[in-house]
């Protein structure tokens, strides 16, 4: 659903290829502002990230291909994020797989996520354009599956949602083992103090819900 809002908000203004260039843009102008330090090390790794990229399998993982299908830049910088880009797509394809595998749907996902993350109740759904009628069909399926009570998600359904991520952590490890142990350490040890920085970044832009998925639990 978001992704069908965003491509209507375009289609109404501009063209898909203007979105994309000035998203490279921004995303250049604030690596380089926002968390400078990560600017060497990601130009040192992407040919090495690129090369596990093209490894990585497509099938049933639509937003990982679709993004690995789109030209890859020519800066340096901007190739490396890139590449780090289809490697979180490539993750979030499995995440969602095991989603649907586990009967939900995108809106009952959600209201689960937004109670595991403890946000004012159905934040997470309503910022993702969920309407009324739907988020109330979403909590009513949650209620007949013991996953909610009362307006409330129940422990099972938080204890559904860990599982989520339990598996989606265990499933995709294939791009850090095909990376290897030693470069797999070195990309943690050195984007992730940068990429805290670049959180509390979203926290001033848009506020301490957004970017859920990158939110300490």
């Amino acid at each position: 659903m978001g992704i069908r809002m965003a491509l209507d908000l375009v289609a109404q203004n501009t063209t898909f290829d203007d979105v994309w260039n000035a998203r490279d843009a921004a995303v250049l102008e604030g690596l380089r502002e926002h968390a400078p330090e990560i600017v060497d090390p990601l130009i040192a790794l992407a040919p090495d990230l690129w090369e596990i990229v093209e490894a990585l399998p497509t099938v049933a993982r639509v937003l990982f291909a679709a993004h690995l299908r789109m030209p890859r830049p020519d800066d340096p910088l901007l190739s490396g994020w890139h590449a780090v880009n289809c490697l979180r797509e490539w993750r979030g394809d499995l995440h969602w797989a095991l989603v649907a595998a586990a009967g939900l749907g995108g809106v009952e996902a959600s209201i689960l996520h937004n109670a595991w993350l403890g946000y004012e109740r159905d934040w997470l759904p309503k910022s993702r354009g969920t309407r009324p009628d739907d988020l109330e069909y979403a909590w009513s399926s949650l209620e007949r599956r013991e996953l909610a009570h009362a307006g409330a998600v129940t422990p099972i359904g938080i204890e559904l949602r860990r599982h989520i991520e339990d598996e989606t952590d265990r499933l995709g490890t294939l791009p850090w083992r095909l990376l290897g142990e030693e470069p797999a350490r070195r990309f943690a040890a050195d984007f992730e103090p940068p990429c805290e920085k670049l959180l509390r970044r979203v926290d001033v832009t848009a506020g301490p819900n957004y970017q859920p998925a990158s939110r300490v639990r």
